[in-house]
């Protein structure tokens, strides 16, 4: 888009780092991951849940209101994430704007517990709470009901690339002129039983029992070590041409043929598309970092830094991701990448994973790429700088 400039006015997050922006930049410095064995069908496995002040949050927000009650989890934790970015910008009820909150899943808790009881009673009974609350469109139009929001409320699916189609999305209406403010994001709570199956019936799934049970971007690795996390995170955009915290600076996207629903091309055809796109017209030597999308996949990790050196060639931006200290949050895990170059930005300082070659990390951060990419061969990135 031309002469994009979009401020980053506020943002929230709630994980297993926390919900303090604080907290969750003191836990990025350590070298620890946040994994933790739950058992599901019966076997204990590998997972990222929020952690317990998040937890004790969302608990207390589900007491609020009897409606509140009723919600999918991904639906309080999006409020929730919603609330601290919005009280960050210092927008209030009578603020008008747009919200584009998606989930890669949805209310996947509510629809299991609802079709269990579904089966269960041989087909005669559906709780009435079933169809509202289980739709995608129940992430945003409830973040709208609790921050009075009167614009477009709009949830989607673009599986893992969702957050960052948000933001895209977001860029389109903010210069266009239709909306002055838009709240995006993403959010996802996929740890059910039958959601760690599915990714164990792919083969993705992490069984290592090492020091870094995901080894994103560890090229090195024999076996997939992909792990599920929840949480979600949100961010306040506006068309201000300063006092933002950020600024986006470029978007890119890109879709690619694919031969069978979870894949990517060797070469990642799709992220090179959206880089390009993204870093248009910027000298890619100030490039200063990318935070990966990198699942902790053998071949969806191999593939991303195949398309970075297509597009950086001989220069080397300092390489990060956060799915080995959260694992995947699916729609959210763009949104969590934008949350680590936020605070990247604002500490001047690199998250080197501790696996891997140290980087020379000395550099002054001011341009960071953010990168996602989700099933169905499409990805996006977003350029993010100071």
């Amino acid at each position: 888009m031309d002469n994009l400039r979009i401020a980053i006015t506020g943002w929230g997050g709630i994980s297993a780092l926390g919900l303090n922006s604080e907290t969750v930049w003191n836990k990025y410095l350590d070298n620890q991951h946040y994994f933790t064995k739950r058992e599901f069908n019966s076997r204990k496995e590998w997972c990222a849940p929020l952690s317990a002040e998040c937890k004790a949050n969302i608990v207390a927000l589900s007491s609020e209101k009897p409606q509140y009650r009723q919600l999918d989890p991904s639906v309080l934790y999006a409020i929730a994430a919603s609330r601290i970015a919005v009280q960050q910008a210092g927008w209030d009820k009578h603020s008008a704007f747009g919200i584009n909150i998606g989930s890669s899943r949805g209310a996947t808790t509510t629809f299991e517990k609802y079709h269990t009881q579904f089966i269960e009673s041989n087909g005669q009974f559906v709780s009435p709470s079933t169809s509202p609350t289980t739709t995608l469109g129940n992430i945003a139009s409830w973040v709208a009901v609790d921050a009075g929001a009167n614009g477009p409320a709009i949830s989607h699916s673009i599986t893992c690339s969702t957050a960052l189609h948000a933001v895209a999305n977001a860029a389109a209406w903010l210069k266009s002129g239709l909306c002055s403010r838009f709240l995006v994001g993403g959010s996802e709570a996929p740890l059910t039983a039958f959601t760690i199956a599915q990714m164990k019936a792919l083969r993705v799934y992490s069984s290592l029992n090492d020091l870094y049970p995901c080894r994103s971007m560890d090229l090195s690795k024999k076996q997939n070590s992909m792990i599920l996390g929840e949480g979600a995170a949100s961010f306040c955009l506006e068309l201000k041409p300063d006092d933002g915290l950020a600024y986006i600076t470029g978007i890119g996207y890109g879709t690619e043929s694919i031969d069978h629903g979870a894949a990517i091309s060797a070469n990642a055809l799709c992220l090179q598309q959206s880089m390009l796109m993204a870093i248009k017209g910027v000298n890619v030597e100030t490039v200063d970092a990318i935070i990966l999308h990198s699942p902790g996949t053998i071949k969806g990790d191999d593939s991303e830094m195949n398309a970075i050196k297509a597009v950086f060639g001989q220069y080397k931006p300092l390489l990060t991701s956060n799915k080995w200290k959260i694992g995947h949050t699916f729609g959210a895990s763009g949104a969590f990448s934008m949350e680590m170059a936020l605070l990247m930005l604002k500490n001047n300082r690199f998250i080197q994973p501790p696996y891997l070659v140290q980087q020379d990390s000395n550099r002054t951060l001011k341009r960071i790429l953010v990168n996602a990419v989700g099933f169905g061969g499409n990805a996006v990135s977003v350029l993010i700088e100071k």
